[in-house]
């Protein structure tokens, strides 16, 4: 698809976006709306604005799914359509117990096959959207951006119609233990949302109040319904399980502690769908088939599966974490299978990496897959021990790395989150690899909430590529705003890059146009 073609297909769009920003369409008692769908399924989380007994969602005419509480209150609810047609539009309405009502009915579409060869394939992606706009530093100045303005983002990508949506960790700032850091939470913050207790659950207890206040404020009152047609895919990142990675005396705070991960998990099981099961992903992968959740759906790991054009593996680098020093792993030795298997399956025209945690780039954090650290002249550097470190991480970093270089007749590529900015790069040699017949395109997908917290001020540098490895760097890391759209067709992948600052106005945002477009040739 050439540039005139997308912008034209942008325009023919924005009667959609206007549509599911909520213009002509009535939220009733919904809250919040958030699908997400494959061939044959579609999996909706939902809360309501009071308290709901028995809510069923009718899908097309004659078929009725009851809902399954995900509370103890009676306010968010799971609905799970199965048996679906692949490529089909649904009518959905969600009905209380007594068959009223609750909102307008809208339309979500299945994912087309897996044995169908679609012509095209749109993706939205985005990192870090999550943080409570009522938070400052002491100077005054934003943490995050306003509600209304990462809205607007929103709503602009959306004008874009995008088929799908991967929100790519960190829709929750609120590290609970903030090892090396001052308090960020201002006592009115905290007075209004309340303080979590760690010694008693978090479901049926006051911690679950104080979970719902605080997601409401950064996912609920975010997202309400504009995504309402649009599946979505959200990995969790660090701050989603309510720590920064970090690796200190006083703590460690990845893999995740019991606490922890129960907030992670409720967190999703409240507001985001689980991702949907694929036959292609074993239902056996840690985090997936819980008893306490939908058939067969992980938690963890996922698929976005577009016929035979597209394949997006997704997948959580903080949740199983290993510290084994030179046999430590990001993902367990069954994802990297899952990973390697996938990659080596030519069925599909395009597989692409979509990660939490960002290859190429590091501002010398804990939590990355290279040992660089700030050294004293105020670069990164190897030269100086990183406390904690895992070597094995950069040595499965490495195997996956070459797993997609080895793809014969695709395109390598690899899109993180976590960073907040821009970048792209090619990886020419990983630490251990050589990668140059067929070197790994790397892609940074812009921070869509950020307000003053850009690697420069909390690491005192931007992103910068690892030492550890060799690269061509062809961006830059940005630190702006924005997201990115990935394009598929049958012989290509076109990624488009759009970013912003508030220095650049509010009213900006609906015309933002793409700064940099990248296009990608099989063969």
């Amino acid at each position: 698809m050439d540039r005139r073609t997308f912008l034209f297909s942008s325009a023919a769009a924005a009667s959609a976006a206007a549509s599911a920003a909520g213009t002509g369409w009535q939220a009733g008692d919904v809250a919040h709306l958030l699908p997400t769908a494959n061939d044959s399924r579609i999996l909706l989380k939902a809360s309501f604005r009071r308290r709901v007994e028995a809510p069923v969602l009718r899908v097309g005419k004659k078929r009725v799914v009851a809902g399954r509480a995900t509370d103890t209150q009676g306010f968010f609810w799971s609905f799970d359509a199965e048996g679906l047609a692949p490529g089909q539009g649904y009518q959905l309405e969600l009905l209380d117990g007594k068959k009223k009502a609750l909102c307008d009915p809208w339309t979500v579409k299945t994912f087309p096959a897996p044995g169908e060869m679609p012509g095209r394939f749109r993706l939205l992606i985005y990192t870090c959207a999550g943080g409570d706009e009522r938070l400052r530093t002491p100077a005054g100045v934003r943490n995050f951006l306003p509600l209304a303005v990462r809205q607007r983002l929103f709503d602009r990508a959306l004008s874009f119609a995008p088929d799908a949506v991967v929100g790519n960790g960190d829709h929750i700032y609120w590290d609970l233990r903030q090892t090396g850091a001052p308090p960020r939470y201002a006592e009115d913050v905290l007075a209004a949302t309340g303080r979590f207790v760690r010694t008693v659950p978090v479901f049926g207890t006051e911690n679950e109040g104080v979970l719902k206040r605080v997601c409401e404020a950064q996912i609920g009152k975010l997202y309400g319904t504009r995504f309402r047609s649009t599946p979505v895919f959200f990995l969790q990142d660090d701050h989603d399980y309510f720590e920064n990675d970090d690796a200190n005396a006083q703590m460690v705070t990845f893999p995740p502690d019991h606490f922890m991960l129960q907030l992670g998990r409720g967190t999703r099981s409240l507001y985001f769908p689980e991702f949907l099961p694929d036959a292609e992903r074993p239902l056996g992968l840690p985090g997936a088939s819980a008893a306490d959740k939908p058939r067969g759906v992980g938690e963890s790991f996922g698929t976005v599966r577009f016929g035979r054009l597209a394949e997006v593996a997704l997948f959580d680098c903080r949740r199983y974490l290993s510290l084994a020093g030179p046999n430590a792993w990001v993902v367990p030795p069954e994802v990297e299978g899952w990973l390697k298997a996938r990659a080596a399956d030519t069925r599909v025209s395009h597989f692409v990496n979509l990660s939490s945690m960002p290859p190429v780039y590091s501002a010398g954090k804990w939590g990355d897959w290279y040992p660089d650290i700030l050294g004293p002249d105020g670069k990164l550097t190897l030269k100086v021990e990183k406390p904690y470190y895992q070597e094995g991480w950069l040595k499965q970093h490495d195997r996956l790395m070459e797993t997609l270089s080895e793809m014969k007749g695709r395109i390598p590529v690899w899109i993180s989150g976590d960073m907040h900015a821009h970048g792209e790069a090619r990886m020419t040699r990983g630490a251990s690899v050589d990668l140059k017949q067929n070197p790994v395109n790397v892609f940074l997908s812009g921070a869509l909430g950020t307000g003053n917290g850009w690697p420069s001020g909390g690491r005192r540098t931007r992103p910068y590529p690892s030492q550890a490895i060799e690269v061509e760097e062809r961006l830059q890391a940005l630190e702006e705003n924005g997201f990115l759209i990935a394009d598929f067709d049958e012989a290509s992948i076109t990624v488009r890059f759009f970013k912003w600052l508030p220095k650049d106005g509010e009213a900006a945002i609906d015309a933002l146009e793409p700064f940099r477009v990248t296009v990608m040739k099989r063969g």
